[in-house]
């Protein structure tokens, strides 16, 4: 299990994308505050679907009170100013993978403090970087590949489909 942790996350579909991913494989979600929407947004909701129940929310009021409540914790901040690719870390259970508000990214100061605990989803030229949902999913995923899928290899789980 990671813990996913937004930053000042703005936009509320992003974030229900995100919860609903949390839900779909078992990931705490950390959202740092200030949200820049009202939890009870429809939108929120909508793009969570019915899957809330099934989501563990933390809610923070900086970034500093998380850090100090979990000082062993192997953080790593998602960034499109980093040098390391997301595939060469070797991800474990527990690790927190840190994403930034949509429109500015993670903190430069945070940035700047953990240069070897930045990596990036590379992209092809200038653009500016994926969706927020779209990496938090493609981060998780790498990390669950790495342990061959282990949490989600129980019966019935992995292999759903019978033809």
């Amino acid at each position: 299990m990671f813990n996913i942790v937004l930053v000042e996350p703005e936009i509320p579909q992003n974030t229900g994308n995100i919860a609903r991913t949390c839900a779909a494989t078992g990931c705490r979600l950390h959202l740092v505050k200030p949200l820049g929407f009202e939890v009870s947004d429809k939108y929120l909701k909508r793009a969570g679907l019915d899957y809330w129940q099934y989501v563990d929310i933390k809610y923070w009021e900086n970034f500093e009170e998380l850090q100090a409540a979990f000082p062993q914790g192997r953080f790593f901040y998602f960034t499109t100013k980093a040098l390391n690719c997301y595939t060469d870390i070797e991800y474990t259970d527990g690790d927190f993978l840190v994403f930034g508000k949509e429109t500015k990214g993670l903190p430069e100061e945070l940035l700047r403090a953990n240069p070897h605990s930045c990596v990036r989803i590379p992209m092809m030229g200038e653009l500016r970087s994926l969706n927020l949902s779209n990496s938090v999913a493609i981060a998780v995923y790498e990390g669950f590949r790495q342990s061959g899928f282990e949490s989600m290899n129980k019966k019935g789980q992995l292999h759903r489909l019978k033809w």
